[in-house]
């Protein structure tokens, strides 16, 4: 059976519009129909590698896995990743398109959305019904004219559109009544009704709420979502992050290991850390460059999209000074992809990949030195650990980089690369230094291994003397899936499932 397709609308950023779009992805798998996930564009630094080494945004990912399916980068045509000054790099279809100034950008949109609408056509060809999400506030009236991902999408779609408001951070009312009355009658007619986020205590006190809102727009508040403090996960973009800031400054915590993920001003693919932070006996933060390091077990330089920009940024902070003595002081330190290349002596960006043509010294704590390449390497990978913890056991996970790493001293390399896009290679990927403590690798998704992630953590534990002899069982893949039932099954208890199925039943 087809079904019209339903579209996931905010009010603002950061409202909830990609995990209920994942909840409605799993709640109608679980009914028996093939469903599958769509953004038109994305923006996020937090990106993911298919199996067939194409690009694309981590949210579609998620909601990928809620419908059951593999991510393919039709779910997300285009990828912005927004870089150092003016502009973004433009993925498109999984490649890179190029790096373009809004204005370049806003010029091509009218070719790109031939480009999404071929995208979105294949997967309507082959699911029964596509979820469709939406970016930031779908009502920004000076961006009307240049809309492909929000109400414009929508339309070429076909959708009904839902908008959602997040009620915790106030102003429920100016967000969908003062929305509905900027929207234009076409939009005016493709909205079907509005869904209430993240409410905390009981759903009957909005009762009187929902009558207001259903009587100023004539459209149904076809459901009040709790706020699920503690759901764990995958986020989309670093404004979720904005909300860790709460952690910064807090001080180490006594017989467990103590993580700080150092907060970047361009960090990337901080999804990297999500495992670490469920595993008992483990107190991840996420460090401001003004902070102590004090107390901590274990510091980590995560991904970020420009490597000499934010090295250079630690040193004026002061940062780079402290991640140095705390190495000299026997603590670990582990890089990953833009990581690992500020751990080395030297990055070097002879033709301007990340913005002005430079090279900077780095971190020294590994004797390797990088060089940004024009060639972007996009890919899944599967091998084993070498140097890294955990010797001989497998590791999956992938490569988003545009930089060639060379060794100029000793050590070992951090893990063997046996296959690449599931093509065999015998390949190395990071280094190790002779003191075991300090590594980096470009791979990134390692934390999911489980195995790898216990016996990195197990040895941490055993050099800092901090006892886990509750050895974790925590299986990362199966714990995702928990969280996903666990939102499917709150979203499915709140929200008027049967006017939905209703109104996706309508001809359009």
């Amino acid at each position: 059976m087809l079904y019209r397709p339903l579209m996931i609308l905010g009010a603002g950023s950061d409202v909830g519009k990609t995990l209920l779009a994942a909840a409605l992805c799993r709640i109608f798998r679980q009914d028996g129909v093939r469903v599958a996930p769509f953004k038109a564009q994305n923006m996020a630094l937090n990106s993911f590698i298919t199996p067939a080494g194409g690009e694309m945004g981590r949210a579609q990912v998620l909601q990928a896995q809620a419908a059951g399916l593999t991510p393919h980068v039709d779910m997300n045509p285009i990828l912005l990743k927004p870089s150092r000054g003016v502009g973004c790099q433009v993925i498109v279809q999984g490649k890179v398109y190029g790096n373009l100034t809004s204005a370049e950008y806003y010029r091509r949109k009218p070719a790109l959305m031939r480009t999404v609408m071929a995208c979105f056509r294949r997967l309507a060809a082959a699911h029964e019904l596509i979820i469709l999400e939406g970016a930031g506030s779908a009502v920004e009236l000076n961006l009307r004219r240049s809309d492909l991902v929000n109400f414009a999408m929508a339309k070429k779609a076909g959708a009904a559109a839902l908008l959602v408001a997040d009620i915790d951070r106030g102003g429920v009312f100016a967000a969908t009544i003062g929305s509905f009355n900027l929207l234009t009658p076409g939009q005016r007619r493709l909205l079907a009704g509005f869904i209430i986020n993240k409410f905390r205590g009981d759903p009957a006190l909005f009762a009187e709420g929902v009558k207001i809102i259903e009587k100023r727009t004539r459209r149904p508040v076809l459901g009040v979502v709790p706020y699920l403090a503690d759901l764990a996960l995958p986020e989309e973009d670093s404004v979720p992050l904005d909300r860790q800031r709460s952690t910064c400054g807090q001080p180490a915590k006594k017989g467990v290991l103590n993580i700080g993920v150092i907060r970047l001003p361009h960090i990337s693919n901080y999804t990297d850390f999500g495992p670490l932070k469920q595993e008992p006996k483990v107190h991840l933060r996420y460090l401001d460059a003004a902070e102590s390091l004090d107390g901590l077990d274990v510091l980590i330089l995560p991904g970020t999209k420009s490597t000499i920009s934010d090295l250079v940024f630690l040193k004026h902070k002061g940062m780079a000074d402290k991640i140095q003595a705390f190495a000299e002081s026997g603590g670990h330190i582990v890089g990953i992809c833009g990581g690992y290349q500020m751990l080395g002596l030297e990055v070097r960006d002879p033709v301007g990949v990340e913005g002005e043509p430079g090279a900077e010294a780095g971190l020294g704590l590994l004797p390797i030195v990088t060089t940004m390449a024009g060639t972007k390497t996009t890919t899944q990978v599967a091998g084993e650990a070498l140097g890294a913890p955990g010797a001989g056991l497998p590791v999956t996970g992938y490569e988003i980089h545009m930089g060639v790493t060379e060794i100029q001293g000793p050590g070992q390399p951090a893990l063997a690369v046996t296959e690449r896009n599931g093509q065999p290679v015998r390949l190395t990927d990071g280094w190790v230094a002779p003191n075991g403590r300090v590594w980096g690798a470009y791979v990134h998704g390692l934390f999911d291994n489980d195995a790898f992630r216990r016996a990195f953590l197990d040895k941490v534990s055993r050099e800092r003397g901090v006892a886990r002899s509750d050895n974790s069982d925590l299986s990362w893949q199966s714990f995702q899936e928990e969280q996903l039932d666990r939102l499917a099954q709150t979203v499915r208890r709140h929200l008027d499932m049967e006017k939905i199925r209703a109104l996706l039943s309508q001809a359009f």
